[in-house]
């Protein structure tokens, strides 16, 4: 028995590690190429920051008082994730449309590499658009009051489920394929997100809508940040508002598998 047949698995992985390092690099080369786009997908966060935060945020009031933009920054930061689903999708989608999806099937590359390069691609996109964020709200007067280790905490916990949306738009653009369709998911996007705890207090709302919020995901990234920064968080008794970390941590786990396993399957079964 050789050395290859032997230790199959750690040589695919290895395999499936650098094609997907390949196709990372491939999507970070499109940005470089493509500044102008990678610049407004960083600017739009700030843009909204600034009008929520000064042309709304006179006539807000914080749950239990505090400055509205403490409270409204980690709800930013959260919406920030969320929006960056589009362009995953847009990519992904565009890539299909195009077939180059179908000449990497045809290329000996780990089936893996694809989606896990955009995926990777996609995560360092976010991470330097959130360190945008954070340097726009220091500008504005924000700050983090719960130390270094738990703000440390709040940004992994926002990148968590950046990382799970990803697989979302991943396997939408699959099922679908149409760039132009990114249209429909940008209407399902802001309801997403203003039916949440990002800008007010689910306390504000309707019962029902108050029931919607409070188990939405993004409420339980947006709620955990607020309570690791040490900002102005809305509070309640429910189980949502009591174990807040712990669903921001569940939630992305969650889609994570669900999307990402219909992804690779999805990814699998394209051109049957």
């Amino acid at each position: 028995m050789n050395a290859t047949s032997a230790h199959p698995v750690p040589r695919r992985l290895r395999w499936a590690v650098a094609d997907g390092v390949v196709l990372t690099g491939r999507a970070l080369a499109h940005w470089r190429r493509q500044p102008g786009q990678f610049v407004v997908g960083l600017l739009f966060p700030v843009l909204m920051v600034l009008m929520f935060g000064y042309l709304f945020g006179g006539a807000m009031r914080v749950p239990g008082g505090g400055d509205y933009r403490e409270f409204l920054l980690p709800g930013m930061f959260a919406m920030t994730m969320l929006f960056g689903v589009e362009s995953t999708y847009a990519a992904v989608a565009t890539d299909t449309a195009r077939g180059v999806t179908d000449r990497f099937r045809s290329l000996p590359t780990a089936s893996s590499a694809v989606l896990t390069g955009r995926a990777a691609a996609d995560l360092l996109h976010s991470a330097a658009g959130l360190a945008v964020m954070l340097a726009c709200g220091v500008a504005v007067g924000w700050q983090w009051r719960g130390g270094v280790a738990a703000a440390l905490a709040a940004v992994g916990l926002l990148l968590l489920l950046r990382f799970a949306l990803i697989w979302v738009g991943i396997h939408l653009a699959l099922v679908l394929r149409s760039p132009e369709s990114v249209v429909m998911l940008q209407i399902l996007v802001w309801p997403v997100g203003f039916t949440s705890n990002a800008f007010v207090s689910p306390d504000t709302m309707p019962d029902w809508l108050a029931a919607v919020a409070a188990w939405n995901p993004l409420s339980a990234t947006v709620a955990a940040c607020r309570q690791l920064f040490g900002n102005p968080g809305w509070g309640g008794e429910t189980f949502a508002a009591q174990h807040a970390v712990a669903l921001a941590v569940a939630w992305p786990l969650l889609l994570t598998v669900v999307f990402g396993a219909l992804a690779v399957r999805r990814y699998r079964g394209l051109g049957r």
